[in-house]
């Protein structure tokens, strides 16, 4: 299977697959933006992630992670590099190691 050319891109084949909820980072915990759902990092897989840079501009660099927690599957797209948001990023750092895999990596 060819890479795809765009976070959005990306997230439809994930979708398809059930990952349809989509989360945000705040105040320590991750959200599920539909269910209200709280999560800390322990909570949280991340099953993949897959990383981008910007068509015109290569810093523009976000990361799209592929998360289930014990009820959701879903999507968090993030900047990282020198536009990260820190609190995202403290976020993820903070997922136990045992929790990161590529498992459900549609790539590999």
């Amino acid at each position: 299977m060819k890479s795809a050319k765009n976070e959005l891109e990306l997230i439809k084949k994930y979708e398809e697959k059930g990952y349809t909820e989509s989360y945000r980072v705040e105040n320590t915990n991750l959200i599920a933006n539909r269910e209200k759902t709280k999560y800390t990092p322990k909570d949280v897989k991340i099953v993949a992630e897959h990383r981008f840079e910007g068509m015109s501009n290569p810093s523009d660099m976000s990361i799209l992670y592929v998360i289930e927690t014990k009820d959701t599957k879903g999507t968090l797209v993030a900047s990282y590099g020198a536009k990260a948001n820190l609190e995202i990023a403290t976020f993820f750092k903070e997922i136990p190691k045992e929790n990161i895999s590529e498992d459900k990596n549609i790539f590999m």
